[in-house]
């Protein structure tokens, strides 16, 4: 049996649905209807499930520096992270996590207006909730249901896969990495007590910056050469994707992510495509949880960008909004087991464990 196509973090069509579940979600394919998909009113809901509600961190997780080993300005930034968030207290006591939310998604004629208002939104606003689980180190599940739709995302550790009504299920390409929404949602530290050291362990530093009246520090990551080209194929090349994070100089607390990526489409005798995404994410309303500062709210915006020679009227612009809050943050639920993350019988069948090692992080 071949193997499923890998899950496109591009907007699809649900009109081909049973073309992608018989040939695979092909790039080509994608090419002949999908382009204009994103500047299609009639898909606003799927193009926000499809971009906001299950993306992927640019990074896998990597082993966890020595608590008290400093070797660069990122390191002490994280270590300073980890002491004003009481991570540190609760290491190796979180075995696991349940996260409950809401969320609600817009497109949006410009960025920064309130979702759903009259004057901001072009579409009607989404309102939805979802439910997140989390098995230290790598495992997770999530379930987002949003107008009536519901997206499923998981790891098992080994393959990361997202099943949606219109597509089914598909496997992410690439090495195993967390779920974006986790990160922000929980801030990293509620999922893993120290795994925001091992996903910040490799960061770039790269000075200091105001956001929205905060004084920051940035780190920089970038997906390296290697997983880029895992995550490519013949039509579709992962040119970049990097992720910046914001912490409060006076906090030490996370208030800020913006992660950006770019992607060269080309099919044989056409023009390249380019499509670049970019999200940037507030984070606050940090709250006690267990002696852990949990963030409960923030806000995402999202701006895609096509541009290209074959485009007869040029730049093309898709702006879209969330904004999200949780409700409920409980660690160490009895009864969470390794049977709650595995992978759809789609995704098993295609991807058996003798074959999986390439997409764990230590070959990524």
């Amino acid at each position: 049996m071949s193997r499923l196509a890998p899950l496109s973090e591009e907007p699809i069509n649900e009109d081909d649905s049973a073309n992608c579940s018989k040939k695979g979600l092909s790039w080509k394919n994608w090419l002949k209807t999908h382009l204009s998909l994103v500047f299609n009113k009639k898909s606003d809901l799927k193009i926000l499930l499809s971009v906001l509600g299950c993306p992927l961190f640019p990074v896998s997780a990597l082993s966890k520096p020595p608590i008290n080993e400093v070797s660069s300005s990122a390191q002490y930034i994280i270590q300073h992270f980890t002491a004003a968030t009481g991570c540190r207290k609760s290491e190796g006591t979180v075995k696991n996590i349940f996260v409950t939310g809401k969320v609600t998604m817009a497109m949006v004629d410009e960025l920064g207006a309130t979702v759903g208002s009259v004057a901001g939104a072009v579409g009607v606003a989404q309102k939805g909730c979802f439910v997140m689980w989390q098995m230290v180190p790598n495992k997770w599940l999530i379930e987002l249901v949003v107008g009536g739709h519901k997206v499923v995302a998981g790891s098992d550790g080994n393959v990361a896969w997202r099943r949606t009504p219109w597509l089914g299920a598909h496997a992410a390409k690439g090495g195993v990495r967390p779920l974006r929404r986790a990160l922000q949602a929980s801030n990293l530290c509620g999922l893993d007590p120290m795994a925001i050291s091992a996903v910040f362990s490799s960061a770039q530093y790269m000075g200091e910056k105001r956001i929205s009246s905060t004084d920051c520090f940035v780190l920089k990551l970038s997906a390296d050469q290697v997983d880029l080209a895992d995550r490519s194929d013949s039509t579709a090349e992962m040119i970049k994707h990097v992720i910046f994070g914001y912490f409060s100089q006076r906090s030490g607390l996370l208030v800020f992510l913006e992660d950006s990526y770019l992607t060269r489409i080309q099919s044989p005798g056409t023009y390249p495509t380019y499509w670049e995404t970019t999200m940037a994410t507030k984070i606050e309303d940090y709250r006690l949880v267990e002696g852990v500062m949990v963030a409960h709210s923030g806000q995402s915006n999202v701006i895609i960008t096509r541009f290209g020679d074959n485009l007869k009227a040029g730049l093309s612009v898709t702006r879209m909004e969330e904004t999200w809050t949780i409700d409920d943050v409980a660690f160490n639920v009895p009864g969470l087991s390794l049977d709650c993350f595995i992978p759809p019988k789609e995704v098993q069948k295609d991807f058996p464990d003798e074959n999986l090692d390439w997409r764990s992080p230590l070959h990524r």
